[in-house]
């Protein structure tokens, strides 16, 4: 059961926070940071932006870099993800097969990949929940 909550805990978080923010807002009848005429959503347009702006600079890498070095960089993640996924499945198969390999090893790629589908999947999911997505 553990195994299984920890599979679960990090898809289903994001998506329980946000609906606990939405019925504190209900009882209360408060929107939250939304604006409430043009100039505020006009600031705080411009604060999204600049917070873009910063956020990208920190992740920009250096001028003198090799482009292999910036594209390994930029698609390390997805990599990594990409191992986990397929060291998983190898895993699980290899053990059907007959090989000796640990339940405790299996379990722990196992809560591994759920955090990599939360990682891939998650701001999907919390979207297609809320019916924001198409």
């Amino acid at each position: 059961m553990p195994a299984l909550l920890a599979l679960l805990l990090p898809a289903l978080v994001p998506a329980a926070v946000d609906g606990f923010r939405g019925l504190v807002g209900w009882i209360f009848g408060g929107k939250g940071a939304d604006p409430q005429n043009v100039e505020e959503a006009i600031k705080l347009m411009q604060a999204e932006v600049e917070k873009l702006k910063a956020l990208a600079e920190l992740d920009r890498p250096a001028s003198n870099i090799s482009q292999w070095v910036a594209d390994l960089r930029a698609s390390f993640r997805y990599l990594a993800a990409a191992i986990i996924i397929c060291s998983t499945l190898l895993l699980i198969v290899a053990k059907g097969a007959g090989l000796a390999i640990e339940d405790e090893v299996i379990n722990m790629l196992l809560t591994l990949s759920g955090s990599v589908f939360s990682f891939l999947f998650g701001d999907r999911v919390l979207l297609h929940l809320k019916g924001m997505s198409k």
